[in-house]
């Protein structure tokens, strides 16, 4: 694909250093599998396989480590091990499991390296083997990068593949027929003349034998419930209101506290006045706490009101105040001294550029603004500090990380420390930092024995959210009766991922792949092309939001190239595909053409557009239909394909792909985060408002199968939906649309 990124010095310094950590703590420990948690704590008859399974005499749990953040995480991590175990719905429980080294997410390593998923040479499978073994010896359970399917792919259906030929053997030796004799179903080991024993009832015979690990796992012409729909474990629960989130948890006798902090991100609290606040009904006591003050009280109503009540004095920001100096940062970072690399120099840009050959040479610029991640649930923890022992109720997607950082405020070691995960209502990236839990345990460490219920009000989870990074891409393309024969981007943001990973303790080196993401990976073979990377000094701190890096970039690269196929007078799906040639994205833009019809005519006034992005290793396209009617915008379809190898879950896909359309085009649409005087001014859903039901388009879903590698399809949906939103509303209007979001220049339906 000519993608092979120029090697830069720190590039170099990355894996040198990787490797040689690899080497260093030896193959022997990299090969060593890290201990089985549930192994600690079994009680009389019960017996764990492994990690994920543990069956007793009152029954079946199985252990589903990546957190639920609503994207279904617990559901499909069931289905592969029931798959593999031969349960039904109804057999088992499930349970996140206590955070542990035995958890590390395999996947990672494919986006944590400067090369792209399907790059397969030597350097690109020497960075991702010295990665995963440092995400194993580290243990990092994390859930992310839309790795969720592809991390349990193979190891969650050995798990239950294990604990079915263990339990096998069990029943072999307790009836003394041949094992290979026996079959399973329904949770049960079936004897030749059709006798069934229960796994519960062979749970402690199957205790005293090692677990059976050579095991093979089921063809697809065997599988009963991948590849079709399920009912979410979740679903039932959530749709009767009956579904119990982190926010709703309030043990007996829990303290209510919320917290304020300097709305100048990072700035320091001066002083406070909490004397009218100290008076008001149900105010317990009233903290201050890092960056700013804490209130406690019998309920969380009250402690809101009295906080409001807390008089303070703030320091200025550590960043500029005014959006006006955040773009001029952004403008001013076209430099090499601030290139963080150039990912993609295919041919002679600068001479291609300077002869032009008889084309258009269109010099373009593209604005994406700082978003929040604004989940339904505000944030919210739960955590007591007693005597040996710390104990913290919270939903969050870096667990190891966060029992860390809990140890670190409490003093006590993390061996001591227990976060039991929860659902809950959302992330998009908001439940990888550690506000809530930082908070929580720093107000309970102050107030030994008594148990902290923290909830952030939705404003105040506004206004210290960490947003999607600000960004801007400048673009010099050659198009004529050829095509696009040149293409020079660069892509300027503050690195979000260098932001989020240095508040966590844990910063990475080497360049950021998610500066230029979506662009440097796009699928397009153009004979000169250069992709340059530029990382603008951390203005506002930022985060990882649904999609990352792509989720702008996307908008860049397939606006770009959209203009420059119709400036060269040719179709833009068509054009796409004579410009594409990796066959996964191929196939997806031909479903789509297909799906949406592309080459019929349209009624006046209507428009389509189209975009591919790919992420994650997924290619998405999408087509979007829009109508004008009375000079506003009205979404009338979407269609999107994906190739993601294989649909575990068809209904599950369905609904995340659906959810990241939906999310992509509603930010697009309406959504900015925008700073005066320091401070965001966006502070609810009634100023940062996403696509409402009435605006929302028919989507048609494809998901394609090439039984290829897994891959996710939490956020790849997300990247598309901007640009074919864009392209269709020129399409439409022969308007385009340069900068995010779009209600700045037309008005939507």
């Amino acid at each position: 694909m000519g993608r092979l990124a120029t090697l830069t010095r720190r590039t170099f310094l990355f894996g040198s250093v990787a490797l040689a950590g690899g080497v260093a703590f030896g193959v022997y420990k990299v090969k060593q599998d890290p201990d089985n948690p549930l192994a600690d704590d079994l009680a009389a008859g019960e017996v764990t396989f492994n990690p994920w399974v543990l069956i007793g005499p009152d029954g079946i749990t199985l252990i589903a480590p990546h957190t639920d953040v609503g994207q279904g995480a617990r559901s499909v991590q069931a289905l592969l091990i029931a798959e593999e175990l031969d349960l039904d719905a109804g057999q088992f429980e499930v349970a996140p499991g206590k955070p542990s080294p035995a958890y590390w997410n395999t996947a990672m390593a494919l986006d944590a390296v400067p090369f792209p998923p399907d790059d397969q040479g030597f350097a690109a499978r020497a960075a991702r083997g010295a990665v995963g073994a440092m995400l194993k010896l580290s243990g990092q359970q994390m859930t992310g990068g839309s790795s969720t399917v592809a991390d349990s792919w193979e190891k969650l259906r050995r798990a239950g593949a294990v604990a079915r030929e263990t339990l096998k053997l069990a029943a072999a030796q307790k009836t003394g027929e041949a094992v290979d004799t026996l079959s399973t179903a329904s949770g049960a080991v079936v004897l030749r003349d059709g006798r069934r024993i229960p796994y519960t009832e062979l749970a402690a015979a199957a205790a005293k034998i090692p677990p059976v690990e050579d095991v093979s796992l089921r063809p697809p012409s065997a599988w009963r419930l991948i590849g079709k729909s399920s009912l979410r474990l979740d679903i039932v629960a959530k749709s009767t209101g009956t579904q119990d989130f982190g926010i709703d948890l309030m043990p007996e006798g829990a303290i209510n506290a919320t917290v304020r902090f300097n709305p100048r991100q990072g700035g320091a609290l001066l002083s406070y006045d909490d004397s009218k606040a100290r008076s008001m009904p149900g105010v317990r006591q009233i903290l201050p706490v890092t960056g700013g003050v804490a209130v406690l009280a019998d309920n969380t109503w009250n402690a809101f009101q009295a906080i409001a009540a807390v008089q303070c004095e703030w320091g200025e920001a550590p960043y500029p105040p005014e959006m006006a100096q955040h773009w001029a940062a952004v403008e001013s970072s076209f430099t090499e001294e601030r290139l963080d690399k150039r990912w993609r120099d295919d041919g002679d840009v600068q001479a291609a550029l300077a002869s032009a050959g008889g084309g258009e040479t269109l010099e373009l610029e593209y604005r994406a603004p700082y978003v929040a991640h604004a989940p339904l649930e505000p944030l919210s923890a739960v955590c007591r500090v007693s005597g040996e022992r710390v104990d913290i109720w919270a939903s969050h997607q870096f667990p190891r990380m966060a029992e860390q950082l809990v140890a670190d405020i409490t003093g006590l070691p993390v061996e001591q420390v227990y976060l039991h995960n929860l659902y809950s209502g959302g992330s998009f990236g908001h439940r990888l930092e550690f506000e809530n839990i930082r908070y929580a345990a720093e107000i309970a460490s102050k107030l030994p024995g008594e148990t902290i219920k923290l909830t952030f009000s939705r404003e105040e989870d506004f206004a210290h959210d960490f947003p999607r990074q600000i960004g801007m891409a400048r673009v010099r393309v050659v198009s004529g009766e050829g095509g696009i024969t040149a293409l020079d981007i660069g892509i300027a943001t503050p690195s979000a991922v260098t932001s989020q990973m240095e508040r966590a303790g844990m910063p990475i080196p080497g360049p950021d792949n998610q500066i230029p993401a979506g662009v440097w990976n796009a699928p397009y073979d153009i004979a000169n092309m250069q992709v340059n990377a530029y990382r603008v000094p951390e203005l506002a701190p930022t985060s990882s939001w649904r999609s990352v890096g792509a989720s702008t970039g996307g908008f860049f690269i397939e606006s770009a190239i959209d203009e420059a196929l119709i400036a060269a007078g040719q179709d833009p799906l068509a054009g796409r595909l004579a410009l594409c040639n990796d066959p996964a994205s191929r196939r997806v833009l031909e479903a789509v053409r297909d799906m949406s019809g592309w080459n019929d005519p349209l009624p006046p006034g209507h428009g389509r557009g189209v975009a591919l992005v790919v992420s994650f290793g997924t290619p998405v396209a999408e087509v979007v239909e829009v109508s004008q009617q009375d000079g506003r915008i009205r979404l009338e379809k979407v269609f999107m394909a994906a190739e993601v190898g294989k649909v575990v879950d068809p209904i599950n896909f369905e609904n995340q792909a659906a959810g990241g359309v939906i999310w992509g085009l509603g930010h697009a649409m309406n959504c900015e985060i925008t700073y005066a005087d320091g401070m965001a001014q966006q502070h609810n859903f009634h100023q940062h408002t996403g696509m409402r039901i009435n605006q929302c388009p028919q989507i048609v879903i494809n998901g394609l199968e090439s039984g290829g590698r897994i891959t996710g399809i939490g956020e790849p949906p997300v990247p598309p939906a901007a640009p074919a939103l864009a392209n269709a509303i020129f399409a439409a209007t022969g308007q385009r649309l340069r900068e995010m979001p779009f209600s700045k220049f037309v008005d939507f339906a």
